[in-house]
């Protein structure tokens, strides 16, 4: 089984430019499962999800399809960094507390990666999924974002792209399902942090490959009068989408 890949040959540049998922998220989902032995991180891409889970459970096996990413993840005591499928983890059964995946789930073939994460999880697991969609930034700089996002590279999102686009809302998630609170990511960027996290968007990576170009040079300037002080920070913000849940019984 192949998998989609959009980002392996960019990992250095996507594990220096992603914006890291807050502490809070990493609570919230360690309070689901029964237990916090293992949580499976699948589609680990550079570890950021496995580093958060790790604070909360006695090991994380972290899983990815593309080697390229394995290499830029962070080495840690209590995690365990394999290459494999989401939808073949090669993990024992009813061995996981808790099934993660993020920023990722979107790029799974649904029924094969939700058929894994019940054969893997052990009694009282549970399963999270979540993702974000645009920053947001300030009212004079958002619209310019919207603009590269929805107009300049809208013909190379992949197709996997609407789920997020409909913030998972439309996604199959087979699961006896729980609320979920307001969260968020939250980081303090320069304009060099800011151009190089829109170079890591799937589009824009499809956009430079037929192109040749940087897709953001052709509003840079906007950007950069809009930005000011290259070397100033402005805080950058995106809500997080999530679902999570249980096993249905039966």
């Amino acid at each position: 089984m192949s998998f989609k890949d959009h980002f392996s040959g960019q990992a250095q540049r996507y594990a220096a430019s992603r914006p890291h998922y807050s502490a809070q998220i990493f609570a919230f989902v360690a309070s689901l499962p029964a237990r916090r032995g293992l949580a499976w991180d699948s589609a680990t891409g550079n570890g950021q999800a496995a580093l958060g889970l790790v604070e909360h459970f006695d090991r994380v096996i972290a899983t990815d399809a593309s080697w390229q990413q394995l290499t830029h993840a962070p080495a840690h005591p209590r995690i365990e960094y394999r290459q494999a499928l989401a939808e073949r983890s090669g993990l024992a059964d009813g061995s996981v507390d808790l099934a993660a995946a993020a920023a990722a789930v979107h790029w799974f073939d649904f029924e094969r990666y939700y058929a894994e994460v019940e054969r893997v999880l052990a009694p009282g697991g549970a399963v999270a999924v979540w993702t974000y969609d645009l920053m947001q930034v300030a009212p004079d700089l958002d619209p310019l974002v919207r603009r590269l996002a929805r107009e300049i590279v809208a013909s190379y999102w992949p197709p996997e792209r609407r789920w997020v686009d409909e913030e998972y809302r439309t996604i199959p998630f087979p699961f006896a399902e729980v609320a979920v609170p307001p969260l968020w990511i939250e980081e303090e960027w320069d304009f060099g942090r800011f151009l190089g996290y829109l170079g890591t968007w799937s589009a824009t990576v499809r956009y430079f490959q037929a192109n040749g170009h940087d897709a953001a040079d052709l509003i840079r300037p906007e950007l950069e009068e809009v930005w000011g002080d290259p070397q100033a920070t402005r805080t950058i913000r995106w809500p997080i989408v999530m679902r999570a849940g249980y096993p249905r019984a039966g």
